[in-house]
């Protein structure tokens, strides 16, 4: 009987139905869109920091870099030409750590035995100035600044200083290079790209004179696997060419921890320490070991690079956050409240067939359960359509991907250079990646809209049966009258 007179009273009441059915519709469709789109930023954020941090890294340790801003501590180069010999072409390069003061390689040891940490390795950030060409007599010394980079990872740069003393036709190429510990592969920056062309590092190539160079700047130097960059007079063999996942790579060559050590003269140093945490949820709680325990270093999650990201990804993911999640949050009251009214409303408009009823002899408790019934299916119809109109909505946004733009960087801090550490107390040029948003839809996303669903048809159950319960057989026959 329950059955039989609910799909009649559906049958006839279509359009009211419809009505209620359409307002938690909307509501819980704009759930799952912003629910979707805020997750589609999660991950945009989440690419951006992993082109500047390194897949699977949790934090960085550093030592922020004392200011230079004296002239007479910028890189100059000595060139002892005759006059007569101004044809001679000659050639000198400088290897200069980048962004950090160092830190001793026990510290990496030091960091990996603190509590809650799973791995930690070291990186050496350095920048290369080359400078060849016809000299006379006289010293060049680098400009401030150091040249035009092309990007955070340096890239070659233009001409940029003066010839004290002589004369010059010269080039300058300025690029960086990234020391890494090809015994752990799988941390550190150079696993934010991917090999291309070739191989990677093996593991017991500790102190080999290989490099992995990044496509970009192999497409601007005529480099390919096979090819030979020659880095203070020592020939690295290009292994394999690596293309970043996401916006620009940590540096343009990689080569083994030693040898950039070597080059660097920092026997024993790094300027980066990478971390793992062993669980995600304890970040926090490892980030104030390591301050604790191991004096004189900056310690930086990935939440604290986020805090420095700008641009129209950031906005986009504040609004989403904000007053997307609030306009979900309104709309669904607003929907629950009128479906609720609407369905005490046509109960009212049914106070003679409910009086009729309860003459017949149904208790309050029936007509109640057929009325909360009602608003059941009204409900789970609306959960139906509005999980529809969701994934729909969250199919178009992905098949837009509207572009975002992350902003990186600019002023004192931020990403400190090649290697993709933070914190260096440095100023650094901003640096901009564009991302493709997109909008995945999670089975947990459809669980709740499904809960809302359930809810929307008990709270508007609760209405239409508080509503029902208080009629009397009375109520039909005054209504007769």
């Amino acid at each position: 009987m329950f059955f039989t007179y609910l799909r009649r009273e559906l049958r006839r009441r279509r359009r009211a139905a419809l009505v209620v059915a359409s307002g938690l519709a909307l509501g819980i469709a704009l759930v799952i869109v912003v629910t979707s789109v805020s997750s589609g930023m999660g991950n945009a954020q989440d690419k951006v920091l992993q082109s500047l941090y390194g897949l699977g890294t949790d934090m960085t340790v550093t030592k922020a870099a004392a200011p230079t801003a004296n002239t007479s501590e910028r890189p100059r180069f000595q060139f002892d030409a005759q006059d007569g010999d101004s044809d001679a072409e000659q050639s000198s390069d400088r290897v200069m750590v980048q962004g950090f003061q160092t830190l001793s390689t026990a510290t990496v040891t030091e960091v990996g035995e603190q509590s809650g940490v799973s791995d930690a390795v070291g990186g050496l950030s350095l920048q290369v100035i080359k400078v060849d060409g016809q000299f006379t007599r006289g010293q060049f010394q680098q400009g401030e600044g150091g040249g035009q980079q092309g990007g955070p990872g340096g890239g070659t740069g233009q001409p940029q200083g003066e010839v004290q003393g002589g004369g010059a036709n010269f080039d300058v190429d300025n690029y960086s290079v990234f020391g890494t510990d090809v015994t752990e592969p799988a941390l550190g920056p150079l696993t934010s790209s991917k090999i291309t062309s070739g191989r990677t590092f093996k593991t017991t190539e500790t102190n080999a004179e290989v490099a992995v160079v990044d496509s970009a700047y192999a497409k601007e130097k005529k480099l390919k696997a096979g090819s030979t960059v020659t880095i203070k007079s020592v020939k690295y063999s290009v292994i394999g060419i690596a293309t970043a996942d996401s916006g620009d790579a940590a540096a343009n060559v990689y080569i083994p921890l030693t040898q950039a050590q070597t080059l660097s003269d920092s026997k024993d140093k790094v300027t980066t320490v990478y971390v793992r945490a062993t669980d995600s949820q304890k970040i926090d709680s490892v980030k104030s070991a390591i301050q604790k325990n191991v004096s004189g270093t900056t310690v930086t999650t990935s939440a604290d690079l986020a805090d420095t990201v700008s641009g129209s990804l950031s906005t986009a993911s504040s609004l989403a956050t904000s007053v997307g999640k609030w306009l979900s949050v309104a709309v669904l009251v607003a929907a629950f409240l009128v479906a609720g009214l609407l369905t005490s409303s046509a109960v009212s408009r049914r106070v003679r067939e409910f009086g009729t009823l309860k003459a017949l002899g149904w208790k309050s408790g029936r007509v109640t359960g057929q009325v909360v019934g009602e608003a059941m299916v009204n409900g789970l119809l609306g959960g139906a359509l509005g999980i529809a109109l969701g994934l729909g909505g969250a199919y178009v946004v992905t098949a837009i991907s509207p572009t975002l733009q992350a902003e990186m960087g600019g002023g004192t801090g931020g990403q400190g250079g090649p290697g993709g550490g933070f914190g260096g107390g440095r100023q650094v040029a901003a640096r901009t990646l564009d991302v493709a948003l997109t909008a995945p839809v999670s089975v947990t996303t459809v669980a709740v809209a499904v809960g809302l669903a359930v809810a929307g048809g008990l709270i508007a159950g609760a209405f239409g049966g508080w509503r029902a319960s208080r009629l009397r057989p009375a109520d039909a026959l005054r209504r007769v009258e």
